[in-house]
């Protein structure tokens, strides 16, 4: 994972604002009359331009609002940003506080700072403390710092000059203060190294690469371990549903497996399966050309697994952890699948390939069934499995679908603490008969709730442990002129698996 940001937290008493050496300060500012101590101070120095500047653009002003001053008298820094915080006693949603600091830390990269120095602000959080606005504070920093590095045309490229960060508070940092910064900025690092897989082009990155690099982690890293199968490996053991996907391709197909032993031997692992899909035509239900290039994404399950993998060994988190991810290259060809075939999984069920395009929970099938060896304590796969989904929850939230309720509501309430959120769906035994097949076990299409069965489908390979499905078609990237992986759900996974630490 890349480092792009050294981030300090240290204390710092109002009355040594004014005299910090930044190229770009930044604070919170109250949307009533009342000047927060910091503001204060620096209201006193400058002449009394924060005050003037409150009531000119910041009174009655929403969450976020943002206002700045160049070169203000009495300030060493060449340029001071103002952040709406709402009024003085508010008590604030998580998303609000949120919204405050991801202002805050984009106010800074507006500019070409290289240094810059955020006041943490004074805010009530409905449900959370101080460490969880530090964390949420470097996870933003670092995250939205993030620059696709392999962009061909680097006269257009965006280029953050921002190298150091100063996190100020009132007292002086407590382990626990520091520890929280240091979680974010690890999370942070998780999702960047994830949008990197997931914005590379197909061409790079396939499964053979996807293998490669996870080999390069696992050397990184002391208590992490790799191994990929090819594809005789997979034959051998039976994984002929897996298979089947890649059939069409040039590519071979892998099976990816990742070990982090930070727990105490002999304790049960907690695994993150990934669908990788690392380009999908829809085989020979081929899918329309527009927009046929975002497909590259269809990997990002795989990214986040292997990323969140590698931040619990960055932080060495005292748990153990296996990623196994399931890759394939979907594209048609004279031995591609064809809908009507049938396949046997490594389960020993049979699937009628109805449609091709339905091909990530073909490979997550066998992947679901290869796992039962490490007698997992939970078992959570993330998949980009449906359009579907984004049709339910849009771009916001994930699908969430458990065969467990204790399971579902860890990982729930993971996303609402880490602000990457995932909503839960049914899959009620009612959706389960829109997959039956008159000539297999199974059929891999059915019924008009398309992540419901989707999410049926793959719980016929779950029943021996705690599973949990998080279809992340609609939050793993987004399209149009911002196109580009979000490195999503490496918050939630990492936050899921550290509060089991």
């Amino acid at each position: 994972m890349k480092k792009r940001l050294t981030i300090t937290i240290n204390k710092l008493n109002p009355s040594e604002l004014s005299k910090v050496n930044t190229d770009c300060l930044v604070l919170g500012l109250n949307s009533d009359k009342t000047l927060n101590k910091y503001a204060n101070e620096l209201n006193k120095v400058s002449g009394g331009s924060i005050k003037k500047l409150q009531n000119k653009q910041f009174l009655k002003s929403d969450i976020g609002a943002t206002g700045n001053l160049a070169a203000p008298q009495g300030i060493k820094s060449d340029l001071v940003y103002l952040i709406g915080i709402g009024k003085t006693k508010d008590k604030l949603s998580m998303e609000k506080a949120k919204s405050i600091l991801s202002s805050m830390v984009n106010s800074i990269l507006g500019t070409k700072a290289k240094s810059a120095s955020i006041v943490l602000p004074d805010i009530s959080i409905d449900g959370q403390d101080k460490n969880w606005l530090i964390q949420q504070l470097s996870f933003l920093a670092e995250n939205q710092s993030y620059t696709y590095d392999a962009k061909i045309n680097k006269k257009d490229k965006k280029v953050i000059t921002l190298k150091k960060l100063n996190v100020f508070i009132s007292s002086s940092p407590s382990s626990a203060n520091r520890k929280s910064l240091k979680i974010g900025q690890a999370i942070g690092r998780g999702s960047n190294t994830a949008k990197d897989f997931g914005n590379l082009p197909g061409n790079i990155c396939t499964p053979s690469y996807l293998g490669t690099q996870s080999k390069a982690a696992a050397k990184k890293y002391k208590n992490l371990k790799c191994k990929v199968l090819g594809e005789k490996e997979m034959e051998k053991i039976g994984m002929h549903c897996l298979l089947s996907v890649g059939n069409g391709s040039a590519q071979e197909s892998k099976l990816v497996i990742l070990e982090y032993s930070g727990g105490k031997k002999g304790d049960q692992p907690h695994v993150l399966v990934g669908k990788g899909i690392t380009f999908d035509t829809g085989g020979i239900s081929l899918k329309p050309g527009a927009a046929m290039d975002e497909m590259k994404f269809d990997m990002c399950g795989a990214a986040s697994v292997i990323s969140t993998i590698q931040v619990m060994a960055e932080l060495k988190i005292p748990l153990n952890v296996v990623a196994v991810v399931a890759s394939a290259e979907n594209m048609p060809g004279s031995k591609a699948t064809k809908p009507g075939d049938v396949v046997k999984t490594l389960s020993g069920q049979t699937v009628e390939i109805l449609n091709t395009d339905a091909e990530g929970r073909l490979v997550l099938a066998d992947a679901l069934t290869y796992i039962k060896r490490f007698n997992p304590k939970t078992v959570t796969d993330v998949a980009t499995l449906t359009g579907a989904c984004i049709i339910a929850l849009g771009h916001a939230t994930s699908g969430l679908m458990s065969n467990n309720d204790r399971h579902a509501n860890d990982l729930y309430e993971a996303g609402l603490k880490s602000q990457d959120k995932a909503w839960r769906l049914p899959i009620w035994d009612i959706y389960q008969k829109d997959l039956n097949s008159n000539f297999a076990d199974i059929a891999n299409i059915g019924g008009r709730a398309g992540t419901i069965t989707a999410a049926c489908f793959l719980s016929r390979f779950t029943k021996d442990y705690e599973w949990a499905h998080l279809d992340v078609a609609g939050t793993a990237h987004v399209g149009g002129l911002a196109k580009g992986a979000s490195g999503r759900p490496v918050p939630l996974l990492s936050q899921f698996l550290i509060d089991k630490a």
